[in-house]
């Protein structure tokens, strides 16, 4: 579902992504490890088509991202570090909204329902997002991305403000979207959240990808000494 082949981009003659190769197949889920300016951001905005590679390719679901936006983003769900709702709308009707602009039209129970699955307490779905913590604001984007049913979810540094409770039950539910066949690329500083959740690991440095494994290869702490080895190097 997401390709990703011999991708360089600069700005102003910056490398911010080198010779970068990936491949996420449905029912998969990626991390991407790395410090900021790792290019992690660029990847992602390369594959939501807001920006171009310089050169190589990238696709998903066998479509050129930069040539074909429109129909790529409405494969996707993405969830950034700092989801932007509107504030003097609730939980729900925020749901609502962008649901609408996607195209999709649910009932006011399925929307409590995905809501609810995506770990925002009853009792804030009426509430104005104004009065939210970062964390439930957080689960309403995540939300926002789920009821779009996509094929691909791109998501970076999704569990930003969630409690270990809430980060935990959204591990869960990434789990379960793979388990419906979604490819899903996740960028992330939490090298012991993305050991859990995701099959395969890229660590990217200065972005060129240094190493890429299996996650059942290594255990959190040896994933952590392999970071950090690269990073100090």
């Amino acid at each position: 579902m997401i390709q990703i082949q011999n991708v360089n981009k600069a700005f102003k003659g910056s490398p911010a992504v080198q010779n970068l190769s990936l491949e996420v197949n449905e029912g998969e889920i990626l991390g991407l490890l790395g410090a900021n300016g790792a290019g992690k951001s660029t990847t992602i905005n390369m594959l939501l088509g807001f920006l171009p590679p310089d050169s190589g390719t990238v696709k998903i679901n066998k479509l050129d991202t930069s040539q074909n936006t429109q129909e790529v983003r409405r494969l996707i769900g993405y969830i950034p570090e700092n989801v932007n709702l509107y504030p003097y709308l609730t939980g729900i009707e925020n749901l609502d909204y962008f649901c609408r602009l996607a195209g999709l039209k649910y009932t006011k129970a399925e929307l409590q329902k995905v809501l609810s699955t995506c770990g925002l307490q009853n009792e804030a779905h009426t509430k104005k997002i104004a009065t939210y913590s970062k964390g439930m604001r957080q689960k309403v984007g995540i939300a926002i991305a789920y009821a779009k049913k996509a094929k691909v979810y791109l998501l970076d540094e999704p569990a930003s403000g969630l409690d270990p409770l809430a980060s935990n039950e959204f591990s869960e539910l990434l789990k379960k979207l793979a388990a419906e066949g979604a490819a899903i690329l996740m960028a992330s500083h939490d090298i012991f959240r993305v050991r859990e959740v995701c099959h395969s690991i890229g660590i990217l440095k200065k972005g060129e990808l240094v190493k890429k494994l299996q996650s059942k290869e290594v255990t959190a702490n040896e994933l952590e000494k392999l970071y950090l080895e690269f990073m100090q190097n």
